[in-house]
């Protein structure tokens, strides 16, 4: 079992920065493909971020290619995703996912959320 829990969410002007971190419980954490999905209001989630297991992979949606980057340290258990000139429409609820071989769009794990709101 893998349990996940957010944090660095919160409000930030467009064109600013946040920095999200996931820490992972569980033993076979660096062994997992990991991931960040995003839900806005009206809408369904969405994946915005991969990586494996080693961190060596990753791998983004195109409308924060450039502008996020998604990292890991196994040592500490946890995911990060920095995300940098941001736009209103990156305001959502930001979900950690962990994944068992593959990270697919549905994965095994996820955390509680966290909520990024961008001003314009």
């Amino acid at each position: 079992q893998v349990q996940l829990v957010e944090s660095g969410g919160g409000l930030a002007q467009a064109g600013g920065s946040l920095r999200l971190s996931c820490a992972a419980s569980g033993r076979t954490f660096s062994s997992y493909p990991m991931g960040w999905f995003r839900q806005a209001p009206g809408k369904e989630r969405e994946f915005v971020a991969g990586i494996n297991w080693s961190g060596g992979r990753t791998w983004y949606s195109d409308s924060v290619k450039g502008r996020f980057t998604i990292s890991r340290d196994n040592a500490k258990n946890t995911i990060y995703l920095q995300m940098s000139s941001l736009k209103p429409e990156d305001t959502a609820v930001y979900y950690c996912a962990a994944d068992k071989v593959v990270l697919t769009t549905n994965p095994a794990y996820w955390g509680q959320g966290t909520q990024v709101t961008v001003s314009s």
